[in-house]
């Protein structure tokens, strides 16, 4: 009984702080004492970003915001914790730009580390904490807010603000920039010897989790998140071929919300252990990435770098 009163507990807290931090986070998003707006009006359309550029989108990742929309034609998903043990999903896309993209939702200072292995990226976010917006405008990349880009996104009627942000990527960007564009380092090719068989596995964070299962007959990694299967808003089932479980540092920042939460700061840059998943097997490996500007190498016990399957990765930031 006592543990079933801890659930519920649980689950209304985590609520209540969804709720205000959603709300909070893009009410917050100023620069310079001007409000940020949100939607399609009282914004100004900036030119098309370089097609050389990959196209980052911060994309909402709670209950509310779910079946999400161009999810599974990123070539990149990173799944980061947020405030209260939640989670955030940046998808990169560089091979495809698909007709529409989101809930677009805000972005961390994590994000600005995260992206520095990319030349000049373009960030599509709907907002940020008011003392990051300085940073991210200083920050190597494009910055594709609403506000500077109003044509480019659009509100879903049938869904409640602030999970009902979407993006035209073809509107913000040329064309996709093809493969070359992701300098993350990953390598593409055979599997080495060895590894683990891996039916399931299933990544916690502190409010939200993941689990990956292993399809056979597709060659893929089935998502679920949050014990539901995780399929776009045209019900097609997101299937990465690679999945990175990389354990990371996530320490405290600088910044809160409007509740006084601190915002986890998720560092990208360094060493630590991670598994990869594929072909049905784990591998124990090890990821270093020497500064930001580098992408992030993956070895395996002698030292041979791990190679990726061919498709979509997902990369889950872990707290080690």
């Amino acid at each position: 009984m006592r543990q079933t009163v801890r659930r519920r507990r649980g689950r209304t807290t985590a609520a209540l702080l969804t709720a205000a931090i959603t709300g909070g986070l893009v009410a917050g998003c100023t620069a310079g004492g001007t409000p940020r707006h949100h939607g399609q009006d009282g914004g100004r359309s900036s030119a098309p970003a370089s097609s050389g550029a990959v196209l980052a989108v911060k994309i909402d990742n709670v209950a509310a915001a779910r079946p999400q929309t161009g999810l599974d034609q990123a070539d990149l998903v990173y799944t980061e914790q947020v405030e209260a043990g939640l989670s955030r999903l940046m998808a990169v896309f560089a091979t495809n730009l698909p007709k529409a993209v989101g809930p677009v939702r805000s972005a961390r200072e994590s994000d600005l580390e995260l992206l520095r292995q990319f030349h000049t990226p373009t960030l599509a976010f709907s907002g940020a904490q008011h003392k990051l917006l300085p940073l991210i405008d200083k920050a190597p990349l494009t910055p594709a807010p609403p506000d500077r880009n109003s044509d480019a996104y659009f509100r879903d009627p049938h869904k409640a603000a602030p999970h009902n942000l979407y993006l035209r990527p073809q509107r913000l960007m040329r064309s996709a920039p093809g493969a070359t564009a992701l300098t993350t380092g990953f390598r593409f090719g055979a599997a080495p010897a060895g590894g683990t068989p891996e039916p399931t596995r299933t990544v916690r964070f502190p409010s939200a989790r993941f689990t990956f299962t292993w399809s056979a007959e597709r060659h893929r990694w089935l998502v679920a998140m949050d014990g539901m299967p995780t399929v776009t808003a045209d019900g097609t089932q997101v299937a990465p071929a690679t999945v990175v479980v990389q354990y990371v540092r996530v320490r405290t920042s600088g910044l809160h919300d409007v509740l006084g939460n601190n915002s986890p700061y998720t560092e990208t840059v360094g060493s630590g252990k991670a598994q990869v998943l594929r072909d049905g097997k784990a591998f124990d490996v090890r990821w270093r990435r020497p500064s930001a500007t580098d992408g992030t190498r993956f070895t395996t016990a002698d030292g041979t770098q791990m190679n990726f399957a061919q498709g979509q990765v997902w990369v889950v930031l872990a707290k080690e």
